[in-house]
């Protein structure tokens, strides 16, 4: 049985506990673990917030085995019918290699299929199969499972400066290696 590590942070001056996902607990049992300065750094807090977000997004999802770089990779081909998947990978930040290898996996499962690009042999045009579009109306009816759940914790106006502040910080630290390639 794992229990919860209780983490010690101080916050302007005043020491406050909180507990930790149950995931975070290397060894069995309960200690105050310090985590100095990380819990009022934003990369820290970022990349939390990313990790819950993630499994929730997973447990959302298990029943169709879809992981979120899939499920944008199909919502981007299904906007987007004969992108090529260069034009994908960087629109999503994804490597190209990595993207051949999911693209195998979508079209082994008969959500998508590739097609030669019109002008362009060395190239592939991405379409959405009619399985592909059957399968991407469910997963927007689970995506909206999975958001409300967050949207329960901080609300409308809540998601809406989230959103705001994290195009801000993207927009600060500027584009991806990925974006820059494409633009060379």
């Amino acid at each position: 049985m794992t229990t919860n590590i209780r983490a010690r942070r101080v916050f302007r001056g005043r020491d406050a506990e909180f507990p930790t996902n149950d995931a975070d607990a290397e060894t069995p049992g309960s200690r105050i673990v310090d985590l100095g300065p990380l819990p009022g750094q934003v990369g820290y807090l970022m990349r939390r917030a990313w990790v819950a977000m993630s499994q929730d997004f997973l447990r959302t999802f298990a029943d169709v085995a879809i992981r979120p770089s899939q499920y944008g990779v199909l919502l981007i081909i299904e906007r987007n019918p004969g992108l090529k998947q260069a034009d994908v990978s960087t629109a999503l930040g994804i490597k190209r290699t990595n993207l051949v290898a999911l693209l195998d996996g979508l079209e082994e499962r008969g959500f998508a299929r590739r097609e030669a690009a019109t002008g362009d042999r060395r190239s592939y045009a991405l379409y959405l199969t009619s399985k592909g579009m059957a399968l991407l109306q469910r997963l927007c009816e689970l995506h909206e499972l999975h958001e409300s759940r967050m949207l329960a914790r901080i609300g409308e106006e809540g998601r809406t400066q989230l959103l705001a502040l994290l195009a801000a910080v993207r927009e600060a630290f500027g584009p991806s290696q990925l974006e820059q390639d494409k633009e060379d």
